[in-house]
């Protein structure tokens, strides 16, 4: 019979047998731990230093022409810093270069994000590189641009630092254009338009706020498929530059093709009185752009109540512009048409109607206007509307006349 001491010692015995066994369990657990986080550092070592072999391994394994595709579609976008689908390994799309001036027209963001990064503005007045003001030309059409010869001979060997292009289409046109054109991949991102509708005025801003990306462009200009230059670019340049104002047509029409289509809904934001009629084709300054693209409130009025048989296109901008912004604007076009036929269309100018005297008529036709609080003869600096057969005509012209 074991006495109370032996007892103990075997209870004592046992406990230190146990404790030394938990001991080594937990000495395992942590070298487990240990050489589990060695060996995922090594992996990750491993992946994240070598993936230079993993693809040449693929390369290798895959066909020759797989290769040189892949290569090509690689490189193709690296080059497009706007595109965000890839990074950008050639060019820094964070430098100031890329900021100021994008170098691709290419883009995913919504109207109402393209709005509101083309409403920014420095608050710091100073340039931080050297900006040569330009005029952004901006081409709204339905399908290709039947004057591109002409327009191409107009842009041939001027300044690019003092000019730049942007097309609106309708979705899915895509314009075969040489790439050595100053037209190449100059189409923004567009949407469908429809005549006597809001998404004219869509498409108007769509182009201001892809314009006003380019920090450099000052002046902008509204063309459709069937304007024509009527004087050369170095003249253009120079009037649209030089000028104090807008040229954004604007006026009070007491008919039923202007006040009639006047909408009471539109109360109390804009009145009767306020009602303004003027043509779409415009020319405005930066400051002016901007003030249009972020309007949200008085564009909706428009969409809302400015129904077929009011054309949204024909109101808007003359409306707004006058309210708020009538001290920036001229109150006249710079864009010739014939309305002399009467009804609801221009005159059109066809193959047969291109003559010297039609483009002299055109630049003088014994109108005057006002130009920096000056009289000036000079009102006109495009023309509309000519049909696609008239190119021919107008290439045939003299370059001394045209200046191009």
């Amino acid at each position: 019979m074991r006495g109370r001491g032996e007892k103990d010692e075997h209870v004592f015995k046992d406990s230190s047998v146990g404790l030394m066994r938990l001991l080594f369990v937990l000495i395992l657990f942590v070298i487990g731990i240990i050489i589990g986080l060695v060996s995922s550092s090594h992996i990750d070592r491993y992946f994240t230093s070598q993936p230079n072999n993993f693809y040449m391994d693929y390369v290798t394994a895959a066909p020759a022409p797989t290769y040189t595709t892949s290569i090509a579609k690689i490189s193709s976008s690296d080059h497009n810093c706007s595109s965000g689908s890839t990074v950008c390994k050639n060019d820094d799309c964070l430098s100031m270069d890329s900021f100021r001036m994008p170098k691709s027209l290419t883009h995913k963001m919504t109207d109402n994000e393209l709005f509101w990064r083309a409403s920014l503005v420095p608050d710091k007045p100073e340039y931080p590189f050297e900006r040569v003001p330009k005029v952004a030309f901006m081409f709204m059409t339905r399908g290709p641009l039947p004057f591109l010869l002409l327009w191409e001979r107009f842009f041939r060997g001027q300044d690019v630092n003092k000019y730049s292009i942007y097309v609106h289409t309708n979705p899915g046109v895509h314009l075969r254009i040489s790439n050595s054109s100053v037209f190449y991949n100059r189409q923004i991102p567009s949407q469908d338009v429809r005549w006597g509708t809001v998404t004219l005025v869509d498409a108007e801003r769509r182009l201001l706020g892809n314009a006003l990306l380019d920090f450099s462009n000052e002046r902008f200009v509204l063309l459709s498929e069937s304007c024509i230059p009527v004087y050369n670019f170095p003249t253009i340049y120079k009037y649209l530059i030089g000028s104090t104002h807008s040229f954004l047509d604007s006026y009070d029409d007491p008919s039923r093709y202007g006040r009639g289509r006047y909408s009471r809904r539109m109360k109390p934001d804009i009145k009767l009185r306020d009602w303004r009629k003027g043509s779409q084709w415009f020319e405005i300054q930066r400051t002016l752009a901007i003030k249009i693209v972020s309007d949200t409130r008085y564009y909706k009025l428009f969409k809302w109540y400015c129904l077929p048989s009011c054309y949204p296109d024909e109101h808007y901008l003359p409306t707004f512009v006058n309210m708020f912004h009538g001290a920036l604007n001229a109150n006249r076009t710079v864009t010739y048409v014939d309305w002399s036929l009467g009804g609801p269309h221009p005159a059109s100018f066809g193959a047969k109607d291109i003559t010297v005297n039609l483009i002299q008529h055109i630049r003088n036709n014994g109108t005057t206007c006002s130009y920096n609080e000056e009289r000036t003869s000079i009102c006109f600096l495009f023309a509309r509307k000519f049909s696609p057969d008239a190119l021919g005509p107008l290439l045939r012209l003299p370059s001394t006349l045209l200046g191009f």
